[in-house]
């Protein structure tokens, strides 16, 4: 077999078929993203930890790693296992912060 197993029914001219325009709008959704970074002025010298995962995981994006969603998923995933004395809002800001 090839570098990956194949677990998806369609092959690759189905899959860019079917999937090619959603992707394609999530990519430039991105990309304004990045553009409206690019031209905001920083609060402060601090990267945001959000934004440091954000960026992790666009380069693990473009790579080839074979299990890509799981790895980007852990990147923006409170890895303690412990339980909190109290309630936080880490978890409504979408990626933790690793200090």
């Amino acid at each position: 077999m090839g570098q990956h197993s194949c677990a998806c029914p369609m092959n690759r001219s189905e899959v860019i078929d079917e999937y090619f325009i959603e992707n394609r709008t999530k990519l430039l959704d991105l990309a304004a993203f990045l553009d409206r970074l690019d031209r905001s002025e920083a609060d402060s010298g601090e990267i945001d930890y959000r934004l440091e995962a954000f960026r992790r995981a666009l380069d693990l994006l473009t790579s080839r790693a074979p299990s890509r969603v799981r790895e980007i998923q852990m990147i923006f995933s409170d890895p303690t296992t412990e339980p909190l004395e109290k309630l936080d809002q880490k978890s409504a800001r979408g990626a933790y912060e690793r200090r």
